[in-house]
Order: C-alpha cells, then sequence, then structure tokens
C-alpha cells in the first residue's frame, strides 16, 4: 500500500514543529488571535500551550473579548484580558509537570510579548522561533538582551 502522506519536500525541524505549534493554535479560546507555543528539547516535544481563559473560567468564545468590549488595541494594556497566552501556558504546564525547560526552545505562532519574553527568559529557554509579529517590540529586545537566539522565520515556514 502506497504511503499516502510522502511528501518528497520533507520539512526540516524547525518547520516541523512550526507546523505542530499551528495545530496547537487551534485549540485557542481567544476572539482576537490564536496562538500556539510549543516547547522542545532535544527534538522532543516537552509541553504545549494555547491562549485562552484560566482552567475553570467562561472562554472568550463564550462571553465576549474584555479587551474588545473596551476599545483595547492589540499589545497595550494586557493586564485587562481574562486569556493567558500561549506561552505562559506552556510554561506552567511545565511547571505542573515537573519538567525542566532550561536550554530548550520555543515555537510560537506569534512573537512573545514583553511579559512572556520576560517569563521565557527566567524559565531558561535558549531559543524562540516565531512566524507572526506583534506590536510590543520589548519582548525580541529583552530576549535578545538576554542573549536567547530569536528566529523570526514568516519567510521560512509560513
Amino acid at each position: 500500500m502506497p504511503n499516502i502522506f510522502h511528501n518528497s519536500a520533507r520539512p526540516g525541524i524547525d518547520e516541523y514543529f512550526m507546523e505542530i505549534a499551528k495545530v496547537v493554535a487551534k485549540r485557542s479560546t481567544c476572539l482576537r488571535n490564536h496562538v500556539g507555543a510549543v516547547i522542545v528539547r532535544d527534538k522532543r516535544i516537552l509541553t504545549t500551550g494555547y491562549n485562552g481563559a484560566p482552567s475553570g473560567l467562561p472562554h472568550c468564545l463564550d462571553i465576549g473579548c474584555l479587551r474588545d468590549e473596551n476599545n483595547i488595541p492589540s499589545g497595550e494594556n494586557q493586564e485587562i484580558c481574562r486569556g493567558v497566552h500561549a506561552e505562559q501556558n506552556a510554561i506552567i504546564q511545565a511547571a505542573l509537570h515537573g519538567i525542566s525547560t532550561e536550554g530548550a526552545t520555543l515555537y510560537c505562532t506569534h512573537q512573545p510579548c514583553s511579559l512572556c519574553a520576560k517569563m521565557l527568559i527566567n524559565a531558561h529557554i535558549k531559543r524562540v522561533v516565531y512566524s507572526e509579529k506583534y506590536p510590543d517590540k520589548r519582548g525580541i529586545e529583552y530576549l535578545e538582551e538576554a542573549g536567547v537566539d530569536v528566529v523570526y522565520a514568516k519567510d521560512r515556514y509560513v
């Protein structure tokens, strides 16, 4: 029987994990952006995360977006949001399950905001690969200042 999934253009490791991040993003409950994150070390997935309301709280899909109701632009006043970012959820999952993220790579569909960048730095993530830009430029500045390898992969893994 022929392998219907065989593709002569086999994806590289970064493309492979970016595609997984895109699938994870489909679980998002945010009305504005569907963001997915995958934390990987040694070519193995440690955790995943997507953006949405904390466990047990109503989803924005069901009750509406607090930020939209208050006309808050993307990248501003992030504290006025009931959602948890994908990167944060991926780090939280690692903490909940006793998994070290030290030296790992984060693949994320979107550029980390400044708060997520600070969390990634403290989680000792060594590399961040993302494919969509975000209005908050400070996150990338923090990551680079901390020596994290940052890769904007828009042109490579669309």
